[in-house]
């Protein structure tokens, strides 16, 4: 009998969707190894990760994954090129040091890249700053200015742009709601999923509740090198959401 199909966050499930059976991944900053454990049962791919907490290590070991405990920032450096046919970065960019040495990390190590991150520039929180002075708070970021792990704010914008510097080319776009449901690009959303590789860039934006699990979702917009205009209409489409 086929193991049951878990319910797991909606950004998580376009992650896995988006990644190849039998590949081989490595799961940067795994937390509990809910994604990892996933893509293991049921895509059958060889997976590992690498985790800073001891508590999401512990998780990781007891599900039978295999994870190590480590710093992307500085350990990144030791894996070798192309070891991997995805890496994968999940709402941990903003905190890393040094995001571009880690992007540029990421795609050395693996054929593709997928990287999700908050957008700091989401309308609410702008309207929050605006109107409150002070620095927001959401679902997505719950965590106070004084106590906040996110060290390097960047919007979609931004995040554009910086593929822009490193070669990436945008390949496709998706994007959800704060509740996880498919959203028009002009939309304001609060933060991407991204997919990455010095050959294209595939970016969709969600805001998911913690808890959330996934719900039906339309195919991704597919802005292929091939298409003229791709990447410049994407791009537009990104900064309307920004």
């Amino acid at each position: 009998m086929m193991p049951s199909v878990p319910s797991i966050r909606v950004d998580l499930q376009l992650i896995a969707d988006m990644i190849e059976p039998s590949s081989r991944v490595l799961d940067v900053g795994c937390g509990d190894g809910a994604l990892l454990d996933y893509l293991v049962q049921f895509k059958q791919v060889t997976g590992r990760g690498i985790e800073l907490s001891t508590d999401g290590v512990n998780a990781c070991v007891a599900a039978g994954l295999s994870v190590i405990q480590g710093d992307a920032d500085t350990d990144l450096f030791d894996y070798p090129d192309r070891a991997f046919d995805y890496v994968v970065l999940s709402q941990t960019l903003q905190a890393m040091h040094a995001p571009r040495t880690t992007l540029n990390q990421l795609l050395r190590i693996g054929r593709h890249a997928i990287v999700s991150m908050p957008n700091f520039a989401h309308w609410r929180l702008r309207w929050k700053l605006l109107t409150e002075g002070r620095m927001p708070r959401s679902d997505a970021l719950p965590h106070s200015w004084y106590d906040s792990p996110n060290i390097h704010l960047c919007s979609i914008r931004d995040f554009v742009s910086l593929c822009r510097e490193m070669d990436a080319r945008i390949e496709r776009g998706l994007f959800l709601d704060q509740i996880g449901t498919r959203g028009a690009s002009d939309v304001g959303l609060h933060s991407p999923i991204c997919w990455v590789s010095r050959r294209f860039f595939c970016c969709a934006e969600t805001e998911i509740p913690m808890g959330a699990a996934r719900r039906d979702l339309v195919p991704a917009t597919s802005l292929s090198g091939s298409q003229p205009g791709a990447e410049a209409a994407y791009s537009r489409a990104c900064e309307r959401s920004s």
